[in-house]
């Protein structure tokens, strides 16, 4: 990738009344900015950057404020995030919802599991090399206006993913004891700890997605050895399968759901290793953040699908009712008090899960524009808390449609932003391209941007394919009716999100090109 630096400020910033110190400033010193902005509230930000709450936001990390330390965190932190309780419902809805045997489920959650974790590893790329988090990297293709479009559909995403780790999380808590924590305490605490990491920022952040594996990978074992012990039965769907073009529409709609788990962590990638230098290896941010998230999202999700097959009678009632905390209370009854103690760490591992939602969403909320990033960080982070609590609160009897309905829409618009981003790179930045680049610069100097035009007519049009192949309780597309059976659609949304966006963007993009120049 090509990187072209700009010598000096810009004209926009002569006529906003910018300096090139106050530009440098802002990127280099963001508390200061922030501190002084806020005049008779600045003493008191002060002190809370000085003991370790991060100011900076959306602004691009200078080269000579990045380090190496948090390079293997590519790796172990994706660890830390979906190795936790809330991948266990996903790999359960291969029986809940589409009655897969578990060796289809199995197949289903490799091959779609790999193909969204590419899509992750690419944009975790572009972190250290640009400097910049992903909504910014976003205008980069579809301009400010496409970026604040992408922000939003961003923000509303990590506050979904929020919604159901808080509820599930919740959900098990209230199930150890029943009767004794009320559901809604119990979605409450599981936020508060998910807020503590977050609105410190992002070295905490990191250390403690570090370490936070290493403990639910040792639970997980547990729960596989349990549900080994209790007898899985990978024929216990067979009767239940549907055949044919039925089982294609069945494995297309869960694959679906699978590639929407992976792919949604892809528009906030690069927000973790922006921090990178430079002359970090692509191909080793490539590998460690694929197979960070391949290994632990395949081991959990089989995990949830592989329990559903259990053939012992005292599960009957809680796979029915599809209940994946009565399922694990179910499994870990064995061991009694200690399996309570398993339940408490099960539920405020969705912590991990939780806080890359929380930190990103108040991201987000910044790159919707200049007015919102002047507002800081930890502002957006608290707000994002209060909301996603409410909302789970709100939503805490509904979790299964919530998730099920949640993740398929999410993996339509993840696609064509994907892919919107990577034809950006590949044809049009690359170091011979049309652009020859990026300016790194001019992130957030509008006229220097793309119009935006191109990108966010190929959005339109990825839209336009989920909709046609799309196949959702509430609504099923003409081509999604087509590939399915007996009534019954195939979810074929995201892939032709991606096919009508990836068509349609390159001759758009170099006719804004040739006629804009930018």
């Amino acid at each position: 990738m090509s990187v072209r630096h700009s010598p000096s400020f810009n004209s926009d910033e002569k006529e906003k009344g910018y300096t090139q110190d106050a530009v440098d400033v802002a990127e280099h010193a963001p508390e200061a900015v922030i501190v002084k902005r806020y005049g008779p509230l600045g003493p008191i930000l002060e002190r809370m950057f000085a003991h370790g709450v991060e100011a900076r936001g959306v602004e691009r990390v200078p080269e000579d404020q990045r380090s190496s330390k948090n390079q293997y965190n590519n790796f172990l932190m994706w660890c830390s995030v979906n190795t936790v309780l809330t991948t266990i419902p996903i790999g359960v809805l291969a029986q809940e919802y589409y009655t897969l045997t578990l060796p289809h489920a199995i197949a289903t959650i490799m091959c779609f599991g790999a193909l969204g974790a590419l899509t992750v590893a690419f944009i975790s790329t572009l972190g250290p090399q640009t400097g910049l988090r992903t909504m910014m990297i976003a205008r980069y293709s579809s301009g400010y206006v496409g970026g604040i479009i992408y922000s939003v559909l961003n923000l509303l995403t990590q506050l979904g993913f929020s919604v159901t780790a808080v509820i599930l999380g919740g959900e098990t808590l209230a199930s150890i004891n029943p009767g004794t924590l009320p559901l809604v305490v119990g979605i409450i605490i599981v936020a508060i700890c998910s807020l503590v990491p977050c609105f410190i920022g992002y070295e905490m952040v990191h250390i403690y997605e570090r370490y936070a594996w290493m403990v639910m990978t040792i639970v997980m074992l547990f729960l596989w050895g349990l549900g080994g012990k209790a007898g899985f039965d990978i024929n216990t769907q067979k009767p239940l399968e549907a055949t044919g073009r039925a089982l294609s529409g069945d494995i297309l709609s869960f694959g679906g759901i699978i590639f929407g788990s992976f792919s949604g962590w892809a528009p906030v990638a690069a927000d973790y290793n922006c921090r990178l230098p430079v002359d970090t290896p692509s191909i080793k941010v490539f590998l460690l953040t694929f197979f960070g998230l391949w290994i632990p999202i395949c081991f959990v999700e089989i995990l949830g699908a592989a329990l559903m097959t259990i053939s012992d009678p005292a599960f009957a009632d809680v796979i029915a009712a599809g209940d994946t905390g009565g399922l694990l209370s179910q499994v870990l009854s064995p061991w009694k008090g200690g399996g309570k103690f398993v339940l408490v760490l099960l539920s405020f591992s969705v912590v991990a899960n939780n806080i890359p939602n929380t930190y990103s969403a108040g991201i987000s909320a910044q790159a919707l524009g200049r007015p919102f990033a002047m507002v800081p960080r930890f502002v957006w982070v608290f707000l994002a808390f209060v909301t996603y609590t409410v909302a789970g609160v709100a939503g805490r009897e509904h979790f299964s449609e919530i998730l099920s309905n949640f993740l398929s829409i999410l993996s339509y618009w993840t696609a064509f932003f994907i892919v919107i981003v990577a034809e950006e790179h590949f044809i049009f930045r690359r170091k011979n391209g049309p652009l020859g680049g990026y300016n790194l610069e001019d992130y957030d100097t509008p006229s220097k941007l793309p119009v935006g035009i191109a990108g966010v007519l190929a959005g339109c049009f990825g839209v336009a394919g989920a909709v046609v192949g799309m196949s959702e309780v509430w609504y099923t597309g003409p081509l999604g009716m087509d590939a399915g059976a007996d009534g019954y659609g195939a979810d074929l949304g995201f892939e032709l999100a991606a096919a009508f966006a990836a068509v349609m963007f390159p001759p758009l993009r170099w006719l804004e090109i040739r006629l804009t120049g930018r």
